[in-house]
C-alpha cells in the first residue's frame, strides 16, 4: 500500500466514539508514519478538544442529534443536516482522502454520506449491541462494518459484518502487572478492598446518588472507594475527600491504575467501558444508563451478564445494590467466575483487526 494515504476519521459526542477513533488513528500512524489524517467531529462536542490534545486535526461540522420532543434543535435539524453535507463534499475535495471511517456520534452522518455519494470507501466501527439510526442507515452503503457483538445481521448486511471487538487503551492489557502500583498511586489502605465506580466522564446522577446514600454500608463493609463522579458533579461531591477511604475523583487520567488496584467495580455499560472491562477481568456490577438511544447500554450489559460475566442492576432497581454487593463480597467463588467469564469475552487486538480491514479497503 501507498505510504502517504489521506484518511478521514468522524466520530465524537462521547468519549466512547472518540477513543476509539483515536486508537485506530495511532496504529495507522504506526504502520504509517507518513499518513494524513483528518479527524471530523461536531462543533461543540468535547472532540473538538481532545482530538488536538492527542495530536491530531480536527475540523467541526455544525451538527447534532434529534431529541425526542419538539426543539428549536430539531427544527434547525434539517439545515444543519444539509450545512455539514455541504462542508463534508468541501473537506473531500480538499483533503482527497482514501478512506472515511466513522466510529459514532452526530458528525459522522454527513461526513459517511458525503464520501458515499463521492464514490469514497467507507468503514463503520459499531461499538453497541444494538446499532443507532445513522449507523444502521449507513450500513447499506459501507464497504465494511466492523462490530464487536455477535447477531448485528438483524441490522446490517451479513457479507458487510466483521466481528473485531471495540479498540481499547493498550495500556490496559497489562494491568495484573500494575497491582501493586495501582495501590501505590492512588495512596490505598491495605486492609481493605477497593471498590472502582465509574459513572463516564460527564458523570451520572443516580450513580453518584447510590454511591452517596450508601457511604455508611462501605464502611461497614471495611470498603474503600475510589469514585469518579465526573466533570458536572465534581463540585457537589468533592466535599467527601475529607472521609477516610473515599477518594472523590472529576476525571481517572490514569484508567490503567485505577482499573488495576479494583478488587470490584461499579459502572455504565457503554460500549467501550464493557469492552475495557473485559480485559480487565474483575468482578462488576453494571449499572446501565436507561437514558441512551435504544437503550443500547442495557443491551450491552445484558450481553456480557447472558455469559455469566457480570451482574445487572437497573436504575429503577437501586434499592438492591447493597445486598447484591454484600452477597459478591462474601462469595470468592461468584468473585472468580464473574472475572474468568467476562475476560474471556475479551478481544484485546480489535485495533489491528480493524485497521487490517482499512489496508484491504484502500489496497
Amino acid at each position: 500500500m501507498k505510504q502517504s494515504i489521506n484518511i478521514i476519521i468522524s466520530g465524537g459526542g462521547t468519549g466512547g466514539h472518540i477513543y476509539p477513533a483515536i486508537a485506530i488513528a495511532n496504529e495507522i500512524k504506526v504502520r504509517y508514519p507518513e499518513a494524513n489524517i483528518l479527524f471530523i467531529g461536531a462543533k461543540d462536542k468535547m472532540e473538538m478538544e481532545k482530538v488536538p490534545q492527542a495530536g491530531y486535526e480536527i475540523e467541526g461540522l455544525w451538527i447534532s442529534g434529534i431529541q425526542r420532543k419538539l426543539t428549536l434543535s430539531n427544527l434547525m435539524f434539517p439545515f444543519k443536516l444539509l450545512s455539514s453535507l455541504w462542508k463534508a463534499h468541501k473537506i473531500i475535495r480538499k483533503f482527497k482522502p482514501d478512506i472515511a471511517v466513522g466510529t459514532g456520534g452526530f458528525a459522522s452522518g454527513p461526513m459517511l454520506m458525503a464520501a458515499n455519494q463521492r464514490g469514497i470507501p467507507t468503514l463503520i466501527q459499531e461499538q453497541n449491541s444494538y446499532p443507532g439510526i445513522t449507523n444502521k442507515f449507513l450500513g447499506k452503503s459501507a464497504e465494511k462494518i466492523c462490530v464487536a457483538y455477535d447477531n448485528l445481521e438483524r441490522f446490517f448486511p451479513e457479507d458487510k459484518i466483521i466481528k473485531t471487538g471495540n479498540p481499547v487503551r493498550q495500556d490496559l492489557l497489562f494491568i495484573h502487572t500494575k497491582i501493586e502500583e495501582g495501590k501505590e498511586f492512588f495512596k490505598t489502605d491495605a486492609s481493605r478492598k477497593i471498590l472502582l465506580v465509574l459513572g463516564g466522564s460527564l458523570g451520572a446522577r443516580k450513580i453518584n446518588q447510590l454511591i452517596e446514600a450508601n457511604l455508611e454500608f462501605f464502611k461497614k463493609q471495611n470498603i474503600q472507594l475510589i469514585w469518579q463522579c465526573g466533570k458536572l458533579y465534581f463540585e457537589e461531591y468533592k466535599k467527601y475527600n475529607e472521609l477516610e477511604n473515599v477518594q472523590v475523583h472529576e476525571f481517572l487520567n490514569r484508567m490503567d491504575l485505577a482499573y488495576a488496584a479494583a478488587d470490584f467495580i461499579v459502572s455504565r455499560a457503554g460500549a467501550s467501558s464493557v469492552s475495557e472491562l473485559c480485559i480487565v477481568g474483575k468482578p462488576t456490577i453494571f449499572i446501565p444508563s436507561p437514558n441512551v438511544a435504544e437503550d443500547h447500554q442495557t443491551k450491552n450489559a445484558k450481553s456480557v451478564a447472558k455469559e455469566h460475566g457480570a451482574i445487572v442492576i437497573k436504575e429503577s432497581e437501586l434499592e438492591a445494590f447493597p445486598v447484591v454487593l454484600e452477597t459478591l463480597l462474601k462469595d470468592k467463588g461468584k468473585q472468580e467466575s464473574l472475572s474468568e467469564n467476562i475476560n474471556e469475552l475479551a478481544l484485546p487486538n480489535a485495533t489491528n483487526h480493524i485497521v487490517n480491514e482499512i489496508e484491504k479497503l484502500i489496497s
